[in-house]
């Protein structure tokens, strides 16, 4: 026989389990949370620099005189050169016209504008800064403010707006 295959006929002590804990340590597991705030600080971090601020599109709009009444502050169509503005026309259905001309949508907006800001083609001086947006009173609001914005876009340098009746149509 050889050694390994020896048979052992003594009793074998029990042997006992080695403990590699620290005396006083519980014997519950903790959980570091170090490594979760870092992570947490990070994505904080990241998100914050990657983030695109847009700045907010306003325009001017003067405070009306308190000395003058309601009455007094509404411009009589006398009083407007229609030569000196392009004229955008907001219909109760929320049709556009840019100098009488349907723009169907946003990009046919610019582009009328554009147009309209160059002045006729072949002419050498420039079109109109001004532009005159007439509104009907059942338009949406949204589309009020697409035309502002559109006019603000092509470089209108004075912009006004006015409600209309059915009547102005």
């Amino acid at each position: 026989m050889t050694p390994t295959e020896e048979i052992r006929d003594e009793p074998s002590e029990a042997i006992e389990p080695v403990d590699f804990r620290r005396r006083g340590e519980s014997t519950e597991d903790e959980l570091d949370m170090t490594p979760m705030v870092d992570v947490t600080f990070l994505l904080l971090i990241f998100f914050m620099v990657t983030a695109a601020f847009a700045p907010q599109k306003s325009l001017r709009v003067p405070a009306p005189d308190r000395e003058e009444s309601a009455a007094q502050a509404q411009m009589e169509p006398e009083e407007l050169d229609e030569d000196d503005y392009v004229i955008v026309e907001i219909h109760a259905d929320n049709t556009i016209f840019v100098d009488d001309r349907e723009a169907p949508n946003e990009q046919e907006l610019l582009v009328r504008l554009r147009e309209a800001r160059q002045g006729p083609p072949g002419s050498t001086t420039p079109g109109p800064s001004s532009l005159l947006v007439k509104a009907h009173g059942d338009c949406r609001h949204e589309t009020v403010v697409m035309a502002l914005d559109a006019g603000n876009a092509v470089g209108m340098e004075n912009v006004k707006l006015a409600t209309a009746d059915d009547l102005d149509f």
